[in-house]
């Protein structure tokens, strides 16, 4: 990995991604999605010399065309992944996650780029059939967003398929850390309490999750890109690890040693039918196949996360009044 090129670099993970691919001394082209105000998110005050910061769009080909000329390996990030807008704007999930894999993928086997890594969710497996889910697991469509998501991971292995493209589909679990959007579990908990309020507003607690801390999640990316015969395979980034989200408001709570109650927002609760109630995600691909294991547990990542939001710089730039989709 010499040239690299993250999509969605602007966002929670890719910002991550694209500080740790720097670290790996990469020279790194990333996409922060275009805006009139030339606003770079999570990237903004990010200065590196490999560092080339983009703006544009992966919904138009021959942007994403001129995008990947040159580079060796794509990290594809770019999405729209808030679930709840999903049910709102269906149709801007389709043009973003399944029209703009297509475009990557049809600019990288345009430009010969060896490497295209298409980032997935587990959100695709839908409500665990059996545990731990392993990459063979049926995928279950109980979300627009997680649809959209099942159809680009389609569209990259079609291309290896079709095409000898060399794609791998990288499936995270439940990844969470600093500058994560409020519309997650764990800072919408975390930016209440800090804020002062004593109600915590939450959906429904009952589901379990397998909580990958940011670090480890772009460890997990890396580890992939660098190892061998890994085209047109589907591999999970999992802890092998659930907690319930109940458990996890009352491990913040402890942390942040705060006396709260929670009251269920109606408008938190997904749909019938849509709620996802049990992710444990199986490892053993990605240990089979790389050193990487995870190395930050559930609560030093809380600890870190925490810190993190509770600065005042940082804090400010969350909205806890508000439900953010």
């Amino acid at each position: 990995m010499k040239n690299v090129v993250v999509t969605g670099a602007d966002g929670f993970i890719g910002s991550h991604l694209t500080e740790a691919l720097l670290r790996e001394g990469c020279k790194v082209t990333a996409l922060a999605q275009y805006n009139s105000f030339n606003f770079w998110g999570w990237l903004e005050g990010m200065s590196h010399p490999d560092l080339t910061v983009v703006s544009g769009d992966v919904r138009d080909p021959d942007f994403c065309r001129s995008l990947v000329e040159g580079a060796d390996t794509v990290f594809h990030l770019a999405a729209l992944i808030a679930i709840p807008y999903s049910y709102v704007a269906p149709d801007s999930y389709v043009d973003t996650n399944v029209k703009g894999t297509l475009n990557i993928c049809q600019a990288a086997k345009a430009a010969g780029v060896e490497r295209l890594l298409v980032t997935s969710t587990s959100e695709v497996y839908g409500t665990a059939q059996y545990v731990p889910i392993d990459e063979k697991h049926p995928k279950q469509p109980q979300s627009p967003y997680s649809a959209t998501k099942i159809g680009a991971d389609a569209i990259a292995l079609s291309f290896h398929n079709a095409f000898g493209l060399n794609v791998t589909v990288v499936r995270p679990f439940n990844t969470y850390g600093p500058r994560q959007s409020a519309r997650a579990i764990i800072p919408t908990i975390i930016t209440q309490i800090a804020s002062g309020m004593k109600q915590i507003k939450v959906g429904d607690l009952s589901p379990t999750r397998d909580f990958n801390y940011v670090e480890d999640t772009c460890r997990g990316f890396i580890a992939i890109a660098k190892a061998p015969d890994t085209a047109g395979m589907e591999i999970n980034i999992a802890t092998g690890k659930e907690v319930s989200m109940e458990e996890t408001l009352k491990t913040i709570a402890r942390l942040m040693e705060a006396d709260i109650e929670w009251v269920t927002d109606p408008q938190r609760l997904r749909p019938s039918g849509s709620e996802v109630f049990r992710l444990l995600g199986s490892n053993e691909k990605i240990t089979s196949l790389t050193d990487w294991r995870p190395r930050v547990s559930l609560e030093e990542g809380l600890r870190r996360t925490i810190d993190w939001v509770c600065r005042e710089e940082n804090l400010k730039k969350y909205k806890p009044e508000i439900y953010n989709r």
